[in-house]
């Protein structure tokens, strides 16, 4: 049995405010600075499996890749000066969920096929939507799990309207994807892909999948929109990868 389920439900929002407290005292510091809580500390804490230096806000539990995505929105696109764009979020992570829905309001939607706390339900490779029907996309670390990529990739095409466009991210590993979709057993999975919930392990040519399902992309890396010194500041790493910005070709 989990400790946590020793500790009475009344003592569990202290505790948490006490932990917070001690982290706090842990990481106070200038070196550091999340972009997307604007928060300032000594260091980002580690994460991980394999624990990644560096790597977690411990204000916002934001990560590299959520960091360098919050700034290419901010400084690439016109995300939050668009007026009522609206926006779907693919299997939205809680950290970057609160601030983009902070910014957006009701043009943000949120979908997954499993968590239901998503605002639509949502399979990937048979969207129940009317052809263009949001402005913005973002999909981070989604691909990856999904058997049918380039079905996947057509149907975000297809509900996305003319003049929008949308972010996509996916690890890159490998000098050119690998997958088997014969391979189903976990441990196996794990072995060759990396987590027992991948299907395949991306190469840079990724963007030609998104290419031939009717994008036009735009490969962005951070060294291309930020300074060595904002890169390191705001701990954007190489586990941040890079950004697939498409528009409708």
């Amino acid at each position: 049995m989990r400790a946590g389920r020793l500790v009475p439900a009344f003592l569990k929002p202290p505790l948490r405010r006490l932990r917070d407290f001690f982290v706090g005292l842990t990481y106070r510091g200038t070196g550091r600075l999340c972009p997307v809580c604007e928060t300032s500390s000594r260091k980002f804490a580690p994460f991980g499996e394999v624990p990644r230096r560096d790597a977690l806000c411990v204000t916002c539990g934001a990560l590299e890749r959520h960091r360098l995505t919050w700034l290419f929105f901010r400084r690439k696109t016109d995300l939050f000066g668009r007026r009522a764009a609206r926006m779907l979020h693919v299997a939205p992570e809680p950290t970057i969920e609160a601030a983009l829905r902070s910014h957006l309001g009701e043009a943000y939607v949120t979908a997954d096929l499993h968590d239901p706390k998503a605002m639509l339900r949502m399979d990937i490779t048979d969207i129940r939507l009317p052809d263009e029907s949001f402005d913005v996309i973002y999909c981070s670390h989604v691909l990856e799990h999904v058997p049918d990529d380039r079905k996947a990739m057509r149907e975000l095409r297809r509900i996305l309207k003319g003049d929008g466009w949308a972010v996509f991210q996916v690890p890159v590993t490998e000098d050119a994807t690998i997958e088997d979709p014969s391979v189903t057993d976990p441990k196996e999975r794990a072995r060759l892909f990396g987590q027992e919930d991948h299907v395949r392990r991306y190469g840079p040519d990724c963007a030609d999948r998104l290419v031939d399902a009717g994008f036009r992309v735009t490969v962005t890396n951070p060294a291309d929109f930020l300074s060595s010194e904002e890169i390191e500041r705001m701990g954007i790493t190489q586990a941040a990868g890079e950004i697939y910005y498409c528009t409708r070709a």
